[in-house]
């Protein structure tokens, strides 16, 4: 995976704030309070770009802050990078794991390789 960081837009709301995203329409975050409101737009980011990649969309390359055109329809509050992580294609690898662990993942999981990326996913993520 990649890292990368997209350009967003906070905005103020009846019931506190959005965030979207100018390259990724559809991709959205919102909060009671700005910080809570940009906290939530790198989970959103997140969760966007593995669908894309999941289902083969193209993901486009993020735009330089300082070139989105102001919208007056817009009530901006702030203009945040929010880092995500772009998945890269998949590479196979070979790892040794123990025969009792490897029975136990396959009773619960329908494909090995999406349980174990997940799980390293999880306890990196939990590792900051």
């Amino acid at each position: 995976m990649a890292i990368v960081h997209y350009p967003a837009i906070i905005e103020r709301a009846d019931t506190g704030f959005g965030v979207f995203f100018p390259d990724l329409p559809g991709c959205t975050s919102a909060g009671v309070t700005m910080q809570e409101a940009a906290l939530g737009a790198e989970e959103a980011l997140s969760g966007h770009l593995a669908i894309m990649a999941q289902y083969g969309d193209p993901i486009p390359e993020p735009s330089a802050i300082d070139t989105i055109a102001l919208d007056p329809d817009v009530d901006e509050a702030a203009r945040v990078l929010v880092r995500g992580d772009r998945p890269g294609r998949a590479v196979r690898v070979q790892v040794s794991i123990d025969e009792g662990l490897l029975a136990r993942i396959d009773r619960v999981a329908s494909n090995r390789s999406g349980f174990l990326a997940d799980a390293a996913r999880a306890k990196l993520a939990a590792m900051g």
